[in-house]
């Protein structure tokens, strides 16, 4: 009997070990488990925060710069520079038209300004509405194969210029009546070498153009502000303004000739290198150039994946960790939707940062549509959000990779 209660003693005692071990595991499963997911919650949680601060502050700091340009009147003087206006066509048929009228339009002496359209291969009647205006230089493009057609078109036209102040607008933009006038009076006052100006889309009541408008505005309030305080190179090639001799001087679009886009910024930066103080931003209601919205979502895409395509290929490394930071950001939205199919906190996360998100941009829009008479379209900023951040994140990682289609061209 003693011998069968020490061996029924001893079983129960090695099932008492076993199943004591097995608890210990299953409870430190358990336990490790939520460990790992309230980690992984607060990591992501953190490095949302620490983006979204990053993120206010170089919003906050693009407002304050905004706020702190003041804006220029010209005064009627007797003004002696020539100018030359260059624009790059191809199948403009349709808008081509209204911007040599206005530039007929121009306050500026008739005898000191000249118009060069440089045609870029179209297949439409751009050549034959061209044409029908008197006192316009029409150029051929004759490069067959290139990657940046525009490029070599502005430096056509620029070859051509007679002009010393060369300035630069698209065929679908339309100018005010005093934009040159006004441009060369900044021009002869503060002596810049290369100026970047506003420009706005025009809108209609569809989403898309409003959202365009919206989208754009904010742009042009960061341009505004960076090249104000010099934090990096921003500009838009529909309203630009530069000396034939410093273009001459950097020797143009060399070495940035084989990237499709970037006739702007990336010339503007090469300017900005070698002449860091006398890149400056004219803030006046009369050089603001209107542009044309794109008439559908896939040519929008199309045009946002093109602007980031050079992304990478910027020098000025403060626009590049200003991008990446803008980019970062954003995307994090993406990461606190996907973790909330696990957990519904990250919804919450979600929600609060769009409203974080909305309430850190609105001193900074609320100044910009004022300034530019589109206070009306504030009240869509809070809605538009999501879809201002779905196509940050879609347009820059494309951008980097994807081929897009540009004026029925295919580019790389």
């Amino acid at each position: 009997m003693f011998i069968q209660l020490s061996k029924t003693s001893h079983i129960f005692e090695i099932l008492k070990a076993i199943g004591t071990k097995y608890l210990n595991g299953l409870i430190f499963r358990i336990i490790g488990s939520q460990l790992v997911v309230l980690s992984t919650r607060m990591i992501i949680f953190y490095i949302t925060l620490l983006l979204f601060a990053g993120y206010g502050i170089l919003i906050v700091y693009y407002w304050l710069s905004w706020k702190s340009i003041p804006e220029f009147f010209p005064n009627p003087l007797l003004h002696s520079t020539h100018a030359s206006v260059i624009i790059a066509a191809r199948n403009e048929e349709n808008n081509i038209g209204k911007l040599l009228q206005a530039l007929q339009k121009q306050t500026y002496p008739q005898n000191l300004f000249e118009v060069i359209v440089v045609n870029d291969h179209s297949t439409d009647n751009t050549v034959e509405v061209v044409e029908g205006f008197q006192n316009v230089k029409r150029i051929d493009l004759e490069t067959a194969s290139s990657n940046s057609y525009k490029k070599k078109a502005i430096e056509l036209g620029i070859r051509a210029a007679s002009g010393s102040l060369i300035l630069t607008t698209d065929a679908d933009c339309i100018p005010p009546t005093m934009w040159i006038e006004t441009m060369v009076a900044f021009y002869e006052k503060e002596k810049p070498v290369f100026i970047a100006a506003p420009v706005v889309i025009q809108n209609n009541s569809s989403i898309l153009q409003i959202f365009q408008a919206l989208d754009f505005l904010v742009l042009q309030g960061i341009t505004a502000a960076s090249v104000n305080k010099k934090i990096h190179s921003m500009c838009n090639g529909a309203n630009l303004t530069y000396e034939k001799e410093v273009f001459n001087a950097i020797d143009g679009f060399e070495n940035i000739d084989h990237i499709a886009s970037g006739d702007d910024m990336l010339l503007m930066h090469k300017i900005t290198t070698k002449f860091p103080a006398k890149v400056r931003y004219l803030k006046s209601k009369q050089v603001i150039v209107s542009t044309e919205p794109m008439k559908t979502w896939a040519a929008f895409f199309n045009q946002r994946i093109r602007w980031a395509s050079k992304a990478r290929f910027y020098n000025d490394k403060r626009i590049f960790w200003a991008l990446v930071l803008v980019y970062l950001f954003n995307f994090s939205f993406l990461i606190l939707l996907v973790a909330a199919f696990w957990n519904i906190k990250f919804l919450i996360f979600f929600l609060l940062l769009w409203v974080a998100k909305t309430i850190i941009e609105l001193p900074l829009l609320y100044s910009i549509t004022k300034y530019f008479d589109q206070s009306p379209l504030m009240k869509y900023f809070f809605f538009f959000q999501p879809l201002h951040i779905a196509y940050t994140i879609v347009a820059g990682w494309l951008g980097q990779f994807k081929k897009y289609e540009w004026k029925g061209r295919i580019v790389r």
